[in-house]
């Protein structure tokens, strides 16, 4: 299911990279094009400032001027949901206020992610955010944060108006079917490139993933026979999804971020550095990248 007005959060959002010259200074006009490239593969909008935008690495002013680019380079019909997540409630809700301002669409947050919050903190901090007005989308993410939203807890957080949706990166896609139980209205995202089709299966309405912006055209397709709910797409896309498993798979290891910007380098778009604390992938690990993304190009992937 793709975006709509009422929606935005919903289709191929792209978790865009931090495109950096050789000086580590952000490259705006770089990641503008990437933002009109991604639109015309398909794509139903973007995520800028999410985890693979290091956004722990911006400045207030570059990560404002990264919401803006993206809006103002999205062709009409083409969504921005920044992820907005901080250290506190309130600076969370002071980056919501300024996607606002500039014309997002909807809001991508993870709990306090460098606190162990209880439930009555989760829930004071999506209150915060919520309060300003755009669609929130949750993020799961127990691995980084290690504060989970349970899908209990995503039932409350929902019942009282705070979420639309969530990010669910758990892995685990058993979630799937007990979320829908306790949260109806609640919409699935799948969070995670390596668990496409198990979550399309359980009814997802939204992707919210990496390697589209390395082969737009193909992860798109697989996208939608995978969520179609008919049986000759989901036959359709289980063959692709085997091919592109290997790729896509690299979205969940811990140099995702690395990976992601050698895949696009190798199929000829701009990747790059990255911003420390990451650095530069090891060889054994840049060889296997480059060994799968070459595979996925070699068999007509794009």
């Amino acid at each position: 299911m793709t975006a709509g007005p009422d929606t935005p959060w919903r289709g191929v959002h792209v978790a865009t990279p931090l495109l950096l010259r050789s000086d580590l200074s952000v490259d705006y006009d770089a990641y503008a094009e990437h933002v009109r490239f991604l639109a015309a593969g398909g794509c139903d909008g973007v995520c800028p400032n999410g985890s693979l935008g290091e956004y722990q690495t911006l400045t207030d002013e570059e990560r404002a001027r990264m919401v803006r680019t993206a809006v103002e380079a999205s062709p009409e019909g083409h969504t921005v949901m920044p992820g907005v997540s901080a250290y506190g409630a309130l600076e969370a809700r002071r980056w919501t206020e300024q996607a606002a301002e500039a014309g997002a669409d909807s809001v991508l947050l993870l709990p306090p992610n460098t606190y162990r919050a209880d439930r009555e903190g989760v829930v004071a901090h999506y209150r915060e955010v919520a309060a300003v007005g755009l669609p929130v989308v949750a993020y799961n993410n127990p691995h980084d944060t290690r504060v989970d939203l349970t899908p209990d807890l995503l039932a409350e957080l929902h019942g009282e108006g705070l979420i639309v949706a969530v990010k669910e990166f758990s892995g685990d896609v058993r979630r799937a079917y007990e979320v829908a139980e306790l949260a109806p209205g609640l919409d699935l995202i799948i969070g995670a490139d390596d668990v496409l089709l198990e979550l399309g299966l359980a009814g997802a309405v939204g992707w919210i993933a990496g390697y589209p912006g390395v082969l737009p055209e193909s992860c798109v397709e697989l996208y939608r026979l995978a969520t179609s709910g008919e049986p000759a797409d989901i036959a359709k896309a289980l063959p692709l999804y085997r091919d592109l498993h290997p790729l896509l798979r690299w979205d969940s290891k811990t140099e995702f971020v690395q990976s992601i910007k050698l895949s696009m380098d190798v199929v000829g778009l701009r990747g790059g550095p990255c911003r420390p604390p990451r650095t530069p992938l090891p060889p054994e690990i840049t060889e296997r990248v480059v060994r799968d993304t070459e595979a996925a190009v070699a068999k007509g992937y794009k």
